[in-house]
């Protein structure tokens, strides 16, 4: 660890000892514990027999799509089902051809804490005609999420991951935010909160197809939709059908810390790219002609904005947020301009200059900064509810510290601590994924979310599963947002017949 100035020292010290606490409180919180032999199956009968109103979903866009929305009745506690029931908002698109039809197919559009009502639109676009015609595609707002009894912690941010910042200065803000979100989720949502997690978003897809009537789901899942899509088969794969698994997460590095830390090397690995395409243009952009010079650019603005913070329309972007603003949009190559755009406005900005943003850096930085339309706590509320993790803050500074070398501009983002470190316990142990069922997972290679090496860990928790590559494009979620004519045919190949490829395959981009 370098040393540590006094000031900054102090600080990290106090803030350890501060977050030490309500680590210490949230542990001792009295919220019920489920009881721990889960296996036997719960009696649902009063749920699978529920008849369903489906009706208009007053979202333009699904409604002009021909589907309807329906509200289904769960359990709050799978272990408790004569307790407390809630509601999981889900979506009806037919199939435009009910003679063809094959069954139904579940989705999650990622996360966690993506909304998916409307997700079918998107993926369902890049169906052929005969193979959309063989499902009713369902999207689902997971239990915690959007219409279905949404966690509302009332975060004054909206943003849970943030980067650590410069120094042990910055650190110590990190550690003191991030207690500060994990206490305002157990004041105010308590011990609901324990119940919001993937084990039961998919003991709520079961009884979802139990209320439909139907004996198996097909299941369409990118980025963490697939770690639901993969413990959903692991708790219950004698009713898997058609999985398909776009942009991968390793099932044993699923979590707060692991997932987050792989996507540091992704990232400034693809932040180089983006450097290489910036320097060609520094007429435009001002960043320098090489890559390094574009680094130290950005590097230095990050500098700037610890001391002092960069103010875009009344919002003000330290240290913490200039890497998050570049973290959202590099994951998708096609992005590169409106983030070089970005970060050309917040260095004049810096300097004083006057600038007129973009609207929509203007949209991100209030839901970031102001929590505005909502905050993101559901997010946490899953990630926290799946898997314990590392309380101690001096372990997450060391990891920053170590990481700083080799990914100057991610590493603090993708080793900083997260209101998980001050949760209490999950419910049940995280899923060990390890089965059979035949599953198809598509793959970029450059993926900064999901990395390439998750999905492989995917590919290897599901024996029988294909692996899809996609090569030498660093793109999340491909099916439906990234057009590619090998990727999209072994997908529709797989949905059309069932039938998984031989071996798996090398796509290229077109």
């Amino acid at each position: 660890m370098r040393g540590l100035p006094v000031r900054a020292g102090k600080a990290l010290a106090a803030t350890v000892i501060a977050a030490g606490s309500i680590a210490g409180l949230l542990a001792l919180t009295p919220l019920p514990i489920a009881d721990a032999d889960r296996s036997a199956a719960p009696d649902l009968s009063r749920f699978t027999s529920q008849q369903l109103t489906w009706k208009a979903c007053d979202v333009e866009e699904i409604d002009k799509a021909g589907a309807q929305c329906a509200d289904v009745t769960v359990p709050l506690d799978y272990s408790d089902p004569g307790g407390r029931t809630m509601t999981v908002a889900i979506s009806r698109y037919p199939s435009p051809d009910p003679g063809k039809r094959h069954g139904i197919m579940l989705s999650n559009p990622g996360g966690p804490g993506g909304a998916g009502l409307d997700f079918p639109l998107t993926f369902g676009a890049a169906m052929t005609p005969d193979v959309r015609a063989q499902y009713d595609l369902i999207g689902m707002d997971p239990r915690g999420i959007g219409r279905s009894a949404p966690i509302n912690c009332e975060w004054p941010e909206g943003f849970g991951l943030q980067s650590a910042g410069v120094d042990a200065a910055s650190y110590a803000e990190s550690v003191t935010r991030q207690a500060d979100l994990a206490l305002r989720c157990a004041n105010t949502e308590g011990d609901r909160l324990r119940h919001i997690s993937t084990r039961n978003t998919a003991r709520d897809m079961d009884l979802i197809r139990a209320v439909l009537g139907e004996q198996r789901i097909s299941f369409f899942g990118t980025s963490y939709g697939t770690y639901l899509g993969s413990v959903y088969t692991q708790m219950f794969p004698e009713r898997s059908d058609r999985i398909v698994l776009d942009s991968a997460v390793d099932p044993a590095r699923y979590g707060a810390v692991q997932m987050v830390q792989d996507m540091g090397p992704a990232n400034e690995a693809v932040f180089g790219s983006w450097a290489d395409w910036t320097a060609a243009r520094d007429s435009e952009y001002h960043f320098g002609t090489t890559r390094d010079q574009v680094r130290d650019s950005i590097l230095g603005l990050v500098r700037r904005a610890a001391e002092q913070p960069i103010v875009i329309e009344g919002l003000a972007v330290d240290d913490h947020w200039v890497p998050m603003i570049m973290f959202t949009g590099i994951d998708d190559p096609r992005n590169y301009g409106p983030v070089a755009a970005n970060m050309r406005t917040l260095a004049d900005a810096a300097e004083g200059k006057a600038v007129q943003p973009d609207p929509q850096l203007v949209k991100d930085l209030k839901f970031i900064l102001r929590s505005e339309p909502a905050d993101n706590s559901g997010q946490f509320a899953v990630m926290c509810g799946d898997r314990a993790v590392e309380r101690d803050p001096t372990w997450y500074w060391r990891n920053i510290e170590a990481a700083r070398a080799a990914q100057p501009v991610f590493g603090a983002f993708a080793n900083n601590i997260t209101p998980c470190a001050f949760w209490a316990p999950p419910l049940e142990d995280a899923t060990v994924v390890d089965n059979s069922v035949p599953t198809l997972i598509v793959q970029s290679t450059g993926d900064t979310r999901t990395t390439y090496a998750n999905a492989e860990g995917m590919h290897r928790a599901l024996s029988a599963s294909r692996l899809v590559t996609l090569e030498n494009v660093a793109i999340h979620y491909i099916f439906g947002r990234y057009p590619n004519t090998c990727t999209y045919a072994a997908v529709n190949d797989y949905l059309r017949t069932g039938v998984l490829p031989a071996a798996d395959m090398t796509c290229q981009a077109d």
